[in-house]
């Protein structure tokens, strides 16, 4: 491999973020996970398979697995947002996420686990997934407020770091209000949780009841990846209504039905989005699940059949070079376009981003298109 082994300039982001979206997917299952209320908004949970019908655009299709109450594991990923506009509340957020987790640990299924990000201009993973309540305590310490909000960016990493895990993954983001520095967009956000299969609840820490000094665009965002996902949005003050909305997501997730089907006679449309429908036959009952997923679409007319490019040299190359750093765990200094540097190794990577352990600190979440360059050291 003729690449030098002491710098190495990562390819433009479009192109690399272009290689990753452009594919065909193919859904041999699709997975979801379902909370029923009656009209008083009391949880259901006797309900059989039987109770359910379930449509992909506009088709009836035949549930093939049914859990009630299912004991699959969660994997939580806790999102707290530490832009500069929550420094008042932060402190409130922090004692919640404890007892949230301390919660979630102490019931339920012994392979639970939660892991911790925190996002502000950039998106730090500061703990891995862990049952160790101790780690979470020690992540939460020294977080501070400061800078601006990369919702979309989180939602976009921590779904694909759920991805990876087995069982029930779930992503519980706590924000004061809406994106400002995202580098990823709000549907491919959403997307990317729909790929993974990933439950987003929402809590929007409001200042006020009023609309003076709040968000709203922000929370219509988040409001829409719960709803799409199949999760919730939650709008307290802190201290009790921020505890109360912790507990009433813990309550939902030891109650959901875990519904599956094999797509069979689905009617293709150009948008590779399928709407999905799960009700319950009852009269009266509300079921809360994902709206659909990313599958396969109709061919443009003319088309002969698209299948995936093949990378640019540039992108094989440097994929190759990241692969080795990743492998021989050697150490790097990235210098981003603004100028600043951080050093560590280079944990995973893909075609839009690397994430880099650094000695002594949380990992970071590294977007390709904002280095400039990368030395070894």
């Amino acid at each position: 491999m003729n690449i030098g082994r002491r710098a190495f300039l990562i390819s433009g982001g479009a192109a690399a973020l272009a290689q990753e979206v452009t594919f065909r997917t193919e859904v041999k299952l699709v997975r979801m996970l379902a909370t029923v209320k009656d009209s008083n908004g009391a949880l259901i949970v006797g309900l059989e398979k039987e109770d359910f019908e379930v449509s992909d655009n506009g088709a009836a299709q035949e549930i093939a697995i049914f859990e009630r109450q299912t004991a699959q594991p969660l994997s939580v990923g806790l999102m707290l947002d530490t832009s500069g506009s929550t420094a008042k509340d932060l402190k409130y957020e922090l004692d919640s996420i404890e007892r949230f987790s301390k919660a979630l640990f102490g019931s339920g299924n012994t392979g639970d686990q939660a892991a911790l990000f925190t996002f502000n201009h950039e998106v730090v993973k500061r703990s891995a997934f862990t049952r160790r309540q101790k780690r979470i305590e020690e992540a939460l310490r020294g977080v501070k407020a400061e800078a601006g909000t990369s919702m979309y960016d989180a939602i976009h990493l921590g779904s694909l770091e759920l991805g990876k895990r087995e069982g029930r993954r779930v992503m519980v983001v706590v924000t004061d209000g809406g994106d400002t520095t995202s580098r990823i967009d709000f549907h491919a956000a959403l997307e990317s949780a729909h790929k993974n299969d990933v439950v987003i609840y929402g809590i929007v820490v409001v200042p006020i009841s009023n609309d003076a000094g709040r968000n709203v665009g922000g929370e219509n965002a988040l409001y829409q990846f719960a709803t799409g996902t199949g999760g919730k949005t939650y709008l307290p003050t802190v201290g009790k209504e921020l505890d109360k909305a912790f507990d009433e997501i813990l309550r939902d997730l030891r109650t959901q039905y875990l519904i599956a089907y094999y797509p069979k006679n689905v009617p293709l449309t150009r948008n590779r989005f399928h709407t999905v429908k799960l009700a319950a036959k009852k009269p009266g009952l509300r079921v809360q699940s994902r709206s659909g997923y990313y599958g396969e679409a109709a061919p443009e007319m003319g088309s002969k059949g698209v299948g995936k490019k093949k990378a640019p040299e540039s992108t094989q190359r440097e994929a190759e070079y990241l692969r080795d750093l990743v492998e021989r765990k050697q150490l790097v200094r990235l210098r981003l376009n603004d100028n600043l540097e951080h050093t560590g190794t280079i944990e995973y990577f893909d075609g839009s981003f690397v994430r880099l352990a650094r000695p002594g600190q949380p990992n970071l979440f590294v977007f390709k298109h904002d280095i400039k360059y990368m030395i070894e050291v």
